[in-house]
């Protein structure tokens, strides 16, 4: 999944009122049950953690399920949500130890015990879903439960294992109600969060409700919500024109979020830091047209991503030149370095070298729906063609279609944004670039394994910078992915709903409950 900063972020919230701060947004009494409505255009994969590893997905999770830990806002370590306490058990960094709090109840009326846990980290690991959260747990060997208590082993020493306890991937089911080896299908959900799920239709809307029953990090289980969904930015900025939502989330078309104005009395804009980034992913299967790594590299000798940003993006985003994101610990220019700037002398060179026929043909895949993908695509078909050094197929897919179509290794490139999951660099290593990782486009260095496995062992995680430099030096080596761009994060809401600078904050929680009338 997955938009993170290790630095608190700076939000400018920009209040239609003038002269009235945000701690003066009090909400008033009579709209205590009055439902406020959300647009955003992140599908839903599945219901199921076990099933889904994605923002839409993910996004609902934060609100339905509780994990073991959580972030407060803006936090940059974990605090506990559904357990009592959490911490590692001496000092190897291999065995980390949570006590349940009490009296968590499932819809059902069954109280959470540690077998629960156990249950909902084991299947996510047993189901191993193609397009799942397994890889984030790929140092959990083995759980024990006894009672309230929870026992995690791992494979080798991981720092950062209680970010990911923190996750999607640590959504916390009623094991009476969920396969032990199949991913759910129905529509209900089945967990402890702070809303309940009242009802559910694919592709439409999710209706929540606070839960009554809630106990954990959150002090206000906030206002009724309904989450509704569109199929592309163009549906949802007409959602917003017509007033038919009140916050519009992720994410609106550029050009509508470059126009915005400050100074309109009928709304609210929230603009924020963010460490959300796209990149350009590159199949190195023996199969694939870009198998050979003088290919890849000729392909970033052509990007231009000054352009499109200002052309597709219009400003909205930042381009990218390190895997590792701006603001997050660890992060270089490692593209900049060796890809300054587009070289198409250098690019056929690179090509001639490797011997291939001219021009090099490829598909490229993206999902429809969010942001100007197929702009995007476009944009970048032209600058890779203009030389005549490769032809390049675009293809358009649904989000659910798309992930499976380039899980199965059937595309030779795909275009993915990254919402990271939590706040460290690890998060834009292991599932990005390392074995087996989110990305499935058959990468693996040795090395660059070695190096992540290493960057966990340090618990000051500033000690791992030495080690993320060197992974981000051997991708731009060997091109797996090209970094494109990092995003800017914007909510816009009506002038009488606050709490939007809250709803995405940079630790991977969606927080509705923090939405309220003014």
């Amino acid at each position: 999944m997955r938009s993170v900063r290790m630095r608190i972020l700076v939000t400018l919230l920009v209040l239609a009122a003038a002269g009235v701060g945000g701690w003066q947004l009090l909400p008033s009494g009579q709209d205590e049950g009055r439902t406020i409505t959300v647009g955003t255009t992140d599908a839903v994969t599945a219901l199921d953690p076990a099933g889904a590893y994605d923002a839409g997905s993910w996004a609902l999770f934060s609100n339905v399920f509780q994990t073991l830990m959580t972030f407060d806002p803006g936090g940059s370590a974990p605090v506990p949500d559904a357990a009592k306490s959490c911490s590692f058990v001496g000092g190897g960094l291999t065995t980390y130890r949570c006590t349940v709090r009490d009296g968590l109840r499932f819809p059902s009326g069954r109280t959470m015990t540690g077998e629960d846990v156990k249950y909902s980290f084991d299947r996510v690991k047993r189901i191993n879903s193609d397009v799942g959260p397994a890889p984030l747990l790929g140092t959990l060997r083995s759980v024990d439960a006894d009672g309230q208590t929870v026992t995690f082993h791992l494979s080798s020493p991981d720092a950062t294992f209680p970010f990911k306890v923190a996750t999607g991937a640590g959504s916390i089911v009623d094991h009476t109600r969920y396969s032990a080896s199949a991913v759910r299908t129905r529509s209900g959900v089945d967990g402890t969060g702070p809303y309940v799920l009242k009802t559910y239709t694919k592709k439409k809307q999710a209706v929540l409700e606070p839960n009554e029953n809630y106990k954990g990090a959150v002090k206000d289980t906030g206002r009724p919500v309904t989450l509704r969904y569109y199929k592309d930015s163009e549906a949802l900025d007409k959602a917003w024109k017509a007033k038919a939502i009140d916050v519009a989330g992720r994410e609106l078309p550029p050009a509508v979020v470059a126009a915005l104005s400050p100074s309109d009395p009928n709304q609210r804009i929230s603009e924020s830091d963010s460490a959300e980034t796209r990149n350009l992913v590159l199949n190195v299967r023996g199969n694939s047209p870009l198998h050979d790594r003088r290919v890849r590299q000729a392909i970033a000798d052509l990007v231009d991503r000054e352009k499109l940003v200002s052309d597709v993006y219009k400003g909205t985003t930042d381009a990218l030149y390190s895997l590792i994101p701006v603001g997050i610990t660890g992060h270089t220019t490692s593209f900049f370095d060796m890809y300054p700037e587009p070289d198409p002398k250098r690019a056929r060179r690179l090509l001639t070298e490797a011997g291939v026929k001219l021009p090099v043909s490829f598909t490229y895949g993206y999902a429809t729906g969010s942001g100007s993908t197929a702009e995007e695509a476009a944009e970048l078909k032209k600058q890779l063609e203009a030389g005549g050094l490769f032809k390049v197929t675009t293809k358009a897919y649904e989000w659910t279609d798309f992930q499976q179509q380039y899980a199965q290794g059937k595309l030779d490139a795909y275009a993915v944004g990254w919402v990271a999951d939590f706040p460290d660099a690890d998060n834009f290593s292991g599932p990005l670039v390392g074995t087996g990782g989110s990305m499935k486009n058959g990468y693996s260095n040795k090395t660059v394994d070695r190096l992540i496995q290493d960057s966990r062992r340090y618990d000051d995680r500033s000690r791992a910078t030495a080690d993320f430099r060197k992974i981000q030096q051997a991708v731009a080596q060997d091109v797996p992915l090209i970094p494109l761009w990092q995003q800017k994060e914007y909510v816009l809401s009506t002038e009488d709903v606050g709490g939007g600078q809250y709803l995405s904050d940079g630790t991977g929680v969606f927080r509705l409950w923090q939405l309220d009338w003014i």
